[in-house]
């Protein structure tokens, strides 16, 4: 969520319709990386996973700035966020590996925007009015009736993602603030390098179930890598021009995007519980940002009267 100075103007039509667009193609790119990952996990684990995925990622980043490293400036948030989305994507790739569908996993992500709401209130100073808490905990709610008892996501691994979806609320906000110093460029680089020394740290704990992939994982492993390398590079890009605010509905684009490859490539549907809940969260996600764009506009109405 930005900041609560609302002094802050909307970004020109042009700037915010880029946003959107590069938020868009983001979203839609990160998907297909994600069923790629889901695909291969089963023969190189997740440690590797994240090894593959850093270096490929970090190199394609590497490529479109022609070569040369970027530059950090807010290195102790660039590291915190690097680090946390670390643990996001072990949590992700261990619950798909476990073999939970990627629309029920996206199904429970939609739950970030509703995250996001609340830890703006410690991370960035913002008040949250009544109508936007009772939204939130009617969201909430939403999450109840994905996870109810003996319901198709009931069990741990459902509980890993939702603590996985908190970090992942976490790093929205901090990519937000990281756009203020530091260019996409050097926010992707090093995130997906991160990604490196966080595999090989894992490698004992979970080790590949081969060491050395076959020639059709090995392109899939550089496929991943690139495209989830430029998703992220496309998520910076978007943040820097556009606020969370406008480009948070298009995070639910994900549960179509992954409904449609989890039908096309393992036969997956949603249950209907599932895709209740999903439907309350992202309406409480949808009204949450509603509010937003309201408080937003009456506050530069009182700075302009």
């Amino acid at each position: 969520m930005p900041p609560n100075h609302s002094a802050v103007a909307a970004p020109p039509l042009d700037q915010a319709l880029r946003g959107i667009g590069l938020v868009a193609a983001g979203y839609a790119t990160v998907a297909v990386s994600d069923a790629m990952v889901k695909w291969v996990l089963p023969e190189i684990g997740t440690a590797a996973a994240m090894v593959w995925r850093g270096l490929f990622g970090a190199l394609t980043i590497a490529l479109l700035v022609r070569g040369r490293i970027p530059r950090a400036v807010n290195r102790r948030l660039l590291l915190a966020r690097c680090t946390v989305h670390c643990g996001v994507t072990v949590l992700f790739y261990l619950v798909w590996q476990r073999g939970m569908p990627l629309a029920d996993s996206y199904a429970i992500a939609a739950v970030a925007p509703l995250l996001m709401t609340l830890l703006a209130i410690p991370v960035l100073g913002e008040s949250v009015g009544w109508r936007r808490w009772a939204s939130t905990g009617f969201g909430f709610c939403g999450v109840l009736v994905m996870l109810r008892p003996g319901g198709a996501l009931w069990g741990l691994d459902a509980a890993l993602l939702l603590v996985a979806v908190g970090m992942m609320a976490l790093t929205r906000i901090w990519t937000r603030l990281l756009a203020r110093t530091d260019k996409p460029a050097a926010i992707t680089f090093w995130l997906m390098l991160a990604h490196v020394p966080a595999g090989l740290l894992l490698m004992p704990a979970l080790p590949p179930p081969q060491w050395l992939p076959g020639p059709g994982t090995l392109l899939l492993l550089m496929l991943l890598g690139a495209s989830n390398g430029i998703a992220h590079w496309l998520f910076a890009r978007a943040f820097a021009l556009a606020p969370v605010s406008l480009l948070a509905p298009f995070e639910y684009s994900t549960l179509v995007w992954g409904t449609l490859l989890g039908l096309l490539v393992w036969g997956n549907f949603p249950a209907g519980g599932t895709l209740a809940g999903a439907a309350i969260v992202i309406a409480a996600g949808l009204y949450n940002l509603h509010r937003e764009r309201l408080r937003r506009r009456e506050a530069r109405k009182e700075l302009a009267g």
